[in-house]
């Protein structure tokens, strides 16, 4: 393998992984960002802002970075590298103050360089032959589209410019970090950026200066405990350089691999594309490694509580009640029905005479039903199992996402009230009339006029008999007069009837109730359906959403 090949930052074209990456952590913001914490989902919106930002930009340039810490030669490794004194070098700390740019080749990185903010910039010109500068490659081509910028220091005493350099790290393409064999193991070096740049091991470049201060053996041995520093830090991949910025040792090295970078020009979206995983790999700490699934829909003990709450039994009672009074009105003894009509009507109580019909519409404009609050025991009831629900849901997951489904299992009490509500009123509680009404009802009326037909003719033979006025023979059965026995028959046959009758009511109004009671439970299991399993599910699918882009991210 060449040592261009070998120490060239980038390896392959990152431009499908970075596209599948963007789009992966745009969806799982999306999906989880509100159940993810706002600085996380906050610092990943402004890494994607900055890979639209970038890639609009030049997408021909490679921006690369000079980075350390004080005294580390960045400066004269910048200088050497452009073939001209660009960069200030000083004996006083901190040296480098602004973030100076050089460019190579023609096409203008105007745009990109105020994108950055290096307010001083130098064109690099095209290099004579044997000049001093950046060496020509074997094939004799400059580095265009390379801009190389020499940052302030890293452990500077000014805020101001270690903010700057933190700042432009953020929007680099390529690292190149300077050290020397007094600062390689420098702790601000390690723990505040190469540990944290695990995820841009193809874009980072480590490079041990002022190497020609050492003899051969102490150079290898430090650049070797550098490398293990740098595994540590998560960055065994990360390629080492010996180099003096001096005597020019090792910076033909360093020049071929920032050059094999801006040639291959993929740099900028390997970066980005870390950045991304970066991001991922943050979020995803907030995210569980699975969901618990919300197996059978609603269960029986929910729709019991949802059933209390929702005033059932009561329901229930008024329809047994609503049944037993019609049919007693239709079936019982016609001279007493007109007591039935001064008995308050059930449904109309509760106003549920209109449930099931068009009319519940406009009971439900008008206020729906009037059934009761439920009790303090309902609402514990649903209380304590709309939280297991919520407990089971929540198994597992992440406290944000846990508290996201114990909500979304305890809805509002008025919300789930109304549902209910709007649930029964929309139950039939009604149905057609049974044909033995309309038969018993017949027979009632039959027994009834001939009852008063027996004593309308009682009455006429005694005003006959009482003004001694002759009258005709009364037809007899059994030697007892038709007219006693229709007025006496008819009232004990309707009578009879009517106590016959009961039985049937009581098996009808059993009947209609447990037909009511089977639709309103269907009923119930809807609005739990909708208004706690569904949620519940939402929240579960969300999370899984997320976890799974996240790991398709990570994983680019």
């Amino acid at each position: 393998m060449r040592r261009r090949e070998r120490h060239a930052p980038v390896v392959a074209d990152p431009s499908v992984g970075l596209k599948t990456a963007v789009e992966g952590l745009t969806g799982a913001l999306d999906a989880g960002g509100p159940y993810l914490p706002s600085s996380a989902v906050g610092s990943a919106e402004r890494v994607l802002r900055k890979a639209s930002e970038r890639l609009n930009l030049s997408g021909s340039h490679t921006v690369v970075a000079l980075a350390g810490a004080t005294g580390t030669g960045k400066s004269s490794l910048f200088n050497a590298l452009v073939g001209a004194p660009v960069s200030q070098v000083g004996v006083t700390r901190p040296t480098t103050s602004q973030i100076t740019a050089a460019v190579w080749g023609a096409e203008p990185a105007t745009p990109l360089l105020d994108w950055v903010n290096a307010r001083a910039r130098h064109q690099v010109a095209p290099e004579p032959p044997g000049g001093r500068g950046w060496a020509r490659l074997g094939d004799g081509s400059p580095p265009d589209g390379l801009v190389l910028l020499d940052l302030p220091d890293i452990d500077s005493f000014e805020l101001t410019h270690r903010a700057e350099a933190d700042r432009v790290l953020g929007l680099a393409d390529v690292f190149v970090w300077v050290t020397d064999p007094q600062k390689y193991a420098d702790a601000v070096l390690h723990d505040q950026y190469l540990r944290r740049a695990a995820r841009h091991q193809t874009v980072t470049l480590v490079v041990l200066n002022q190497a020609d201060r050492m003899s051969a053996d102490a150079a290898r041995e430090c650049r070797d405990d550098l490398r293990r520093l740098l595994a540590e830090d998560g960055l065994p991949a990360a390629e080492v350089l010996l180099l003096s910025a001096r005597t020019g040792e090792g910076l033909g090295e360093l020049r071929e691999a920032l050059a094999g970078a801006a040639r291959a020009a993929t740099a900028a979206r390997a970066r980005l594309l870390a950045d991304v995983q970066r991001e991922a790999d943050a979020l995803a700490s907030y995210v569980g490694s699975s969901e618990p699934t919300v197996e059978g829909g609603v269960d029986d003990d929910l729709v019991e509580a949802l059933s209390r709450a929702a005033g059932i039994p009561i329901v229930l009672e008024t329809v047994s009640a609503d049944y037993r009074r019609q049919a007693t009105a239709r079936t019982g003894w016609p001279f007493s029905r007109w007591v039935q009509r001064l008995r308050p009507d059930p449904m109309k109580r509760l106003r549920l005479q209109g449930a099931g019909s068009a009319d519940a519409d406009v009971a439900d404009l008008l206020g729906r039903s009037s059934l009761p609050q439920p009790t303090p025991a309902a609402r514990a009831a649903l209380d304590l199992t709309t939280r297991k629900l919520g407990a089971r849901a929540g198994t597992g997951l992440l406290g944000p996402w846990a508290r996201a489904v114990e909500d979304a299992a305890t809805p509002d009490d008025r919300a789930m009230a109304d549902a209910l509500d709007r649930a029964v009123l929309a139950t039939p509680l009604r149905d057609r009339t049974p044909l033995w009404w309309h038969v018993v009802g017949a027979l009632q009326v039959v027994l009834a006029v001939a009852a008063i037909a027996g004593l309308g003719w009682l009455l006429v033979l005694a005003g006959f008999a009482f003004l001694k006025m002759p009258t005709a023979d009364v037809p007899t059965l059994s030697s007892i007069p038709v007219p006693t026995i229709l007025l006496v028959g008819g009232i004990l046959a309707g009578l009879a009837l009517t106590g016959l009758a009961k039985p049937f009511i009581r098996r009808g109004a059993a009947r209609r109730r447990a037909r009511v009671a089977a639709a309103l439970r269907e009923q119930v299991r809807s609005v739990a359906a909708e208004h706690l399993i569904g949620p519940v599910r939402d929240v579960l699918e969300r999370h899984r959403r997320t976890r799974e882009l996240l790991a398709t991210v990570r994983a680019t």
